[in-house]
């Protein structure tokens, strides 16, 4: 396969402009590299032509790795079968890029690998019609300035990290992440963090989305949380997540904090221009919107600001009835104290057209420091 590829960079006549990939099984235990010239790589589709890492191994590190000599190059119609037994962050992605613009990515499976595609500063991507399963970590995360990406058409089920993710760090390259479009996805059984998670980075928008059955985390995850990483918080100009369904999602991680079908939290960067519209939220395990605020050396970090819910419906929020039980069935719930040495959501939020039934109780607030408004 690599042969084939470097065929087709080192052709002077311009005829060859890409690789077919005949059905069949193909044993790999390596990156493959695309760079030189845009190349299209077309399998027989995923059910057919079958990547798969040796089976005397483990942890074995395949994909694909692109350079932006390669910009403008197209991956259609083949499957990657990893054999990752452990997460290990760093290797493990199938499509490992940085620095590349207009790729796309059509019709493929991805079993057994760390994620299905990480990007760091990739602009104009459009990764669509493809499923992932079994990761130790993400499914897709663009992150370092990615731009103008279409996430489109896709499937993850039991993502080891947040399936599909925006993360406006800034440690690779990269400033601004925007204008990004994640679209008519589906998110089941993620076994660790959320369905959908944005952290910073503006106009980015998430629409016509379902998420269902979360074991630990939330369904979405809207977080200014910098994990140590440098990073942009949100900008002025909205983060939108629309049209979303929401099913027996949240759960409990981190010794006893719990999660709600929708997780608002703000942290070590700005919070704000957050704008969630059309969701309906139901039978979650804890609650349906948290609202929550870090906590340094005692003090708050950025408030909740700017943020404003439209048609959302919040049905079911029941007591869970476990060890959680005091911390759930709560419809909407300003957080007072989520772990020791942590206080109360620190800002406000504003609901419009709300709507709700069936919940343990709709609303709690019992802090000084967060205002909840429902018109």
């Amino acid at each position: 396969m690599q042969n084939a590829l470097d065929a087709v960079r080192m052709d002077t006549t311009g005829k060859l402009v890409g690789v077919y990939l005949p059905a069949g099984d193909y044993e790999t235990s390596s990156k493959l590299q695309v760079y030189g010239k845009a190349v299209k790589v077309v399998g027989a589709g995923p059910w057919f032509t079958r990547f798969h890492a040796p089976a005397s191994q483990e942890n074995t590190d395949i994909g694909i790795r692109a350079e932006a000599t390669a910009n403008g190059s197209s991956f259609t119609g083949f499957a990657y079968f990893g054999n990752y037994t452990s997460r290990i962050d760093g290797p493990g992605k199938v499509f490992d890029f940085s620095n590349v613009s207009n790729i796309t990515i059509d019709n493929i499976w991805v079993e057994h690998m760390v994620c299905m595609y990480w990007g760091a500063n990739t602009d104009s991507v459009t990764i669509k019609n493809s499923r992932i399963r079994d990761t130790f970590a993400d499914g897709i995360n663009m992150t370092n300035g990615s731009t103008d990406n279409h996430v489109v058409n896709n499937d993850a089920r039991a993502t080891g990290d947040d399936s599909f993710a925006l993360f406006s760090a800034i440690d690779a390259g990269g400033s601004d992440e925007k204008n990004n479009l994640y679209e008519n996805l589906t998110s089941t059984l993620t076994w660790r963090a959320a369905g959908i998670a944005v952290y910073g980075g503006f106009d980015n928008t998430f629409r016509n989305i379902r998420v269902a059955d979360t074991l630990v985390y939330s369904g979405i995850t809207i977080s200014s949380l910098d994990f140590g990483y440098p990073m942009n918080g949100f900008g002025t100009d909205p983060t939108t997540i629309e049209n979303v369904s929401l099913d027996r999602t949240g759960g409990h991680f981190w010794g006893s904090q719990v999660f709600p079908a929708i997780w608002a939290f703000s942290a070590s960067k700005v919070f704000q221009g957050i704008r969630v519209n059309d969701v309906d939220i139901d039978n979650s395990t804890y609650g349906g919107v948290m609202f929550q605020t870090n906590y340094v050396g005692g003090q708050p970090q950025f408030p909740v600001k700017d943020t404003i819910f439209t048609d959302i419906s919040i049905t079911n929020s029941k007591k869970s009835g476990d060890a959680f039980d005091a911390k759930s069935g709560w419809g909407i719930w300003a957080n007072e104290l989520p772990e020791p040495g942590q206080g109360p959501a620190v800002g406000s939020a504003t609901f419009v057209n709300l709507r709700m039934s069936g919940n343990a109780q709709d609303i709690r607030n019992t802090t000084s420091t967060f205002t909840i408004n429902v018109q």
